[in-house]
């Protein structure tokens, strides 16, 4: 069953919904497939939003590493929402200084508010 993600496209943002309460190492190459046919054709800033995830093992930081890797020239990959437990992994591992976190998925969409 592939994992439950959502989009909603703004003029120059696509907003990916992760509609799971965990990424971890059963669910990470899903997630990744998923992701991958959800940015194919996104403008280049992409938003994930995670709110609804409350548990990140290494390999969904893997998989989350990975997708931003994989984005096209240009692209950028940002995260909004983050629950603590999910927050920690980004801190300890330092990957908070590698992307860019919203506290919000409003506060990164605020600037792009004409949905289509």
């Amino acid at each position: 069953m592939p994992m439950k993600l959502t989009h909603k496209d703004f003029d120059d943002l696509r907003l990916i919904t992760v509609e799971e309460d965990r990424i971890d190492a059963a669910s990470a190459i899903k997630f990744k497939d998923g992701i991958r046919n959800l940015t194919q054709d996104a403008p280049d800033r992409v938003l994930l939003d995670l709110a609804q995830v409350g548990f990140l093992d290494s390999s969904g930081l893997g998989a989350v590493v990975a997708c931003m890797k994989a984005l096209g020239n240009g692209m950028t990959l940002e995260l909004a929402a983050l629950q603590p437990p999910v927050e920690r992994v980004f801190h300890l591992t330092r990957m908070n200084t590698v992307f860019k976190i919203h506290t919000r998925v409003s506060d990164a969409t605020t600037d792009t508010e004409h949905a289509s």
